[in-house]
């Protein structure tokens, strides 16, 4: 077997233009299949880390997966709100241990503004139940004063003491700016890797005082209310867009579901957040298959252009077959050599492919963490990777034998035999 080794390398050394650009094909074809696959995980585990410890997240009535979207993931917006009154209400359930408001609907700088109250720093919790945490500064506790996630302040450079001023509507492209009103940066979250990071959080109060002067998503003509007017007014919110409930008790949550849908006077909805993640992932799954079976194909070529390779050289390599079976060669020993040497490659392939996945995990997790919020897990083999990675070797051992059989079947004759 050894002898079989270093033929097969010598081989392969002599003819290693070709067979270097047929390594690199399958180990970008390998590094795409584990990368999708990576991506395709983690990007689920982000999901499901962006909530974690909450019950229930009620909103008005719509569908959960478009709830969750828009109340935990900032994306999309809400068609309506829900009463003030009916989050009072459900805040004051005996099953009820907290109960976070959220106001949504305003931005900064295509990032998302959060109204919400102090219990949002006590209570939400993230990831394996974390709870928020402050690089710089502290809370907001007057109506004009935010705090900012981690990326907001990274990318626009924002200091504890900076003033801002938020937007009316969301998106990058909103330009009805609430000037007349700037906030105070009284504090900055640490990174966590969800949605938070990309918020502005201030106070459900500042919300309506921001507002105080606007109807019907314009500044009404002829009115303006100074900042240091709005505590003159109630500020008490009419409408929220949506609340995050913890409960008592986890097993009390089907009843206490079953009370906000059939609560009266207004048609909400309470969402357990496993449940709608799950929803999620099947509408997005059919997309993950694609994108899977994209990348099989993509090895598959590899794999076909290996063979193609292969098999073109032995017109070319008729004479060493030749002389190696004159000089005692079996026909299973050049079968053999052509197998060794299709499945070395392919080898080296797939293990160039998981070394250049994991270089480009190490330099592109930071920017898809910052840019995407997506955690990527900084690990050459993770998962089921082993298992896609052993399924390309193998798919490359049964390629390989095709040009071993053709080889088998060369004959001495056939190959001392000069062509007219």
């Amino acid at each position: 077997m050894r002898h079989l080794l270093y033929l097969a390398s010598r081989s392969a050394w002599n003819r290693r233009l070709t067979l270097s650009l047929t390594l690199t094909a399958i180990a970008l074809s390998v590094a795409l299949l584990l990368g999708v696959d990576r991506v395709r995980r983690d990007a689920r585990e982000s999901f499901a880390q962006s909530v974690s410890g909450t019950d229930l997240v009620v909103g008005a009535r719509t569908s959960p997966v478009q709830l969750m979207l828009y109340s935990v993931f900032r994306i999309g917006e809400a068609t309506s709100s829900m009463q003030w009154e009916s989050y009072r209400k459900l805040a004051a359930h005996p099953l009820v241990k907290w109960a976070i408001p959220m106001s949504l609907g305003d931005s900064h700088h295509g990032y998302s503004v959060v109204g919400t109250t102090a219990d949002y720093f006590e209570h939400f919790r993230y990831g394996g139940g974390e709870a928020l945490a402050f690089t710089k500064g502290k809370r907001f506790d007057g109506v004009f004063e935010a705090v900012v996630g981690a990326d907001v302040a990274e990318r626009l450079g924002y200091r504890v003491g900076d003033r801002i001023t938020l937007n009316h509507g969301g998106g990058e492209m909103s330009h009805a700016e609430h000037g007349d009103k700037p906030f105070a940066v009284t504090g900055i979250l640490a990174r966590t890797g969800t949605p938070v990071d990309r918020s502005v959080h201030v106070a459900l109060e500042a919300i309506e005082a921001i507002h105080l002067d606007w109807q019907a998503g314009a500044p009404i003509p002829g009115v303006s209310i100074p900042a240091e007017h709005v505590r003159k007014f109630d500020l008490t919110p009419k409408a929220i867009t949506a609340v995050l409930v913890g409960l008592k008790s986890r097993a009390a949550v089907f009843r206490m579901q079953r009370y906000v849908n059939e609560l009266p006077g207004e048609a909400l909805v309470g969402v357990m957040p496993g449940v709608a993640l799950a929803q999620l992932w099947q509408i997005v799954g059919m997309a993950e298959r694609v994108l899977l079976a994209v990348s099989a194909m993509v090895v598959a070529v590899g794999l076909a252009g290996l063979v193609a390779v292969v098999l073109a050289g032995l017109n070319e390599r008729r004479r060493e077959i030749a002389i190696l079976r004159s000089v005692g060669a079996r026909p299973r020993d050049i079968f053999l050599l052509l197998m060794t040497e299709a499945v070395g490659i392919t080898v080296i392939g797939a293990l160039a492919g998981v070394v250049l996945l994991g270089v480009l995990t190490l330099a592109l997790a930071p920017f898809a963490a910052a840019r995407y919020g997506l955690i990527i897990e900084p690990a050459f083999i993770a998962g089921g990777e082993g298992v896609l990675l052993a399924a390309v070797v193998a798919v490359g051992v049964l390629a390989s034998l095709v040009p071993g059989y053709r080889a088998y079947r060369l004959s001495l004759a056939d190959g001392l035999t000069p062509r007219l």
